[in-house]
């Protein structure tokens, strides 16, 4: 009976990554070891490295081996097991975050035996060895480079649709909007630095839900509708991105049947992309940041 129940779950977890497969597009395959101890940290392992129709993951409680299945086009294996580190759980590839193992109950907190450190957004680049230095320093000293801020062309699409939204051209924002929707899947996570990965995880089915739907419309009032909840996420993530330049988080207390709603900003000036020539300057700035 035993070696029946085997077989049926077996079967069970077959036909599940069938079914995985074929919502995934350009599915890709693979194995790797994540250390966890028990069905708590399936849960959590499970769902850090889930995302609708991008990833798909299955973590044995058993043999700690976790089948990753990812659409190749969207992700990759890093950016999955960087988001399950980001959660508290090493593999073999990356290590947990001291902070977010520490969080795990602890029932959850694995021997941890993982060697190599998740990535942040910098990458390290020879430069000639100073012969002025010990003569038995074996290492080539190394310079930190900053990689190319993969989040730049969200941030400058998304100040498209609001200068768009400003002047209530609703043909515009559409088209500002399938930009910033390209400029999002075009976004590598892996790339991202620690802080920017764990928020980019937390908002993006949001932001492509929302840029989606004012892609999809020529109406400025249903644009504006779902540019609100946009900015917010938009906030999130700017906040902990560095920028060059100075971004001006706005306010109109009219906005939104009267809830008040926010927009961020290249300008100190306000001008409203909730009401336009309405009421342009109707608002003001809560927050600067640098």
């Amino acid at each position: 009976m035993k070696s029946i129940s085997k077989i049926l779950v077996a079967i069970s977890v077959l036909l599940s990554f069938t079914v995985c497969n074929a919502q995934i597009k350009n599915s890709v395959t693979e194995t790797v070891k994540v250390y966890g101890n028990c069905g708590m940290c399936k849960t959590t392992i499970e769902k850090a490295g889930n995302l609708k129709k991008t990833s798909k993951v299955d973590w044995n409680v058993d043999t700690k081996i976790a089948t990753i299945t990812y659409d190749a086009k969207k992700t990759n294996q890093d950016a999955i097991l960087k988001s399950i580190a980001l959660s508290g759980y090493d593999s073999d590839k990356f290590l947990a975050p001291d902070k977010a193992y520490s969080k795990l109950p602890g029932c959850c907190q694995y021997d941890r035996v993982a060697k190599v450190a998740v990535k942040t957004e910098q990458k390290s680049e020879s430069v000639p060895e100073n012969h002025s230095n010990h003569a038995n320093h074996s290492e080539t000293p190394k310079v930190e480079v900053q990689k190319e801020n993969q989040l730049k062309a969200v941030f400058d699409n998304y100040f498209e649709v609001k200068n768009a939204l400003v002047k209530t051209d609703g043909n515009t924002a559409s088209t500002k909007a399938r930009a910033l929707l390209s400029a999002i899947n075009a976004v590598k996570m892996e790339t991202l630095n620690t802080d920017e990965h764990t928020v980019w995880m937390k908002v993006l089915k949001s932001i492509k839900e929302h840029t989606e739907h004012i892609a999809d419309t020529k109406d400025a009032k249903h644009q504006r509708d779902h540019f609100d909840t946009l900015s917010l996420n938009i906030y999130d993530l700017i906040k902990v991105s560095k920028q060059e330049t100075p971004t001006y988080y706005q306010f109109c207390p009219m906005a939104n049947d009267g809830k008040g709603a926010t927009w961020l900003s290249k300008e100190n000036v306000v001008k409203n992309p909730y009401y336009g020539a309405m009421m342009l300057s109707c608002g003001k700035v809560t927050e600067t940041i640098k």
